[in-house]
């Protein structure tokens, strides 16, 4: 039942991890071999242009999103554990704690998303 379980999970990660980051159908290539990547190109570097302090901020508000959306997986999946433990204590207590660290991880990614965003809005 546990190894069942466990490949649904992959399954739906995998695909959503296929549909979440798939490219838009309407997204023109990019030669970022030939001069500026980004000159008349909004799709990829936004309004700015080339400025490497707008690319750097949206690589870290991806990354944060990709571990905010882990963490409510996990938070589904301890949910899911903690249904099926019946009763079984080490396994509720299991449960219980991917919940609260999932929680955790949750709160502390919302506030490095905040706090990365309001740096960079006043620095930049």
């Amino acid at each position: 039942m546990k190894k069942r379980l466990t490949s649904i999970i992959t399954s739906l990660a995998l695909l959503f991890g296929f549909i979440a980051f798939a490219a838009p159908v309407g997204a023109a290539p990019v030669d970022v071999f030939k001069g500026d990547a980004c000159k008349g190109n909004t799709s990829v570097c936004g309004k700015g242009g080339s400025d490497i302090f707008k690319v750097v901020n949206n690589v870290i508000n991806v990354l944060l999103l990709a571990a905010g959306i882990i963490a409510v997986i996990m938070i589904i999946f301890g949910g899911i554990s903690y249904t099926l433990s019946a009763g079984d204590n080490a396994k509720v207590a299991g449960a219980k704690n991917t919940i609260l660290y999932a929680v955790i991880g949750l709160v502390v990614a919302a506030l490095a998303f905040a706090i990365v965003n309001f740096v960079v809005a006043r620095l930049f």
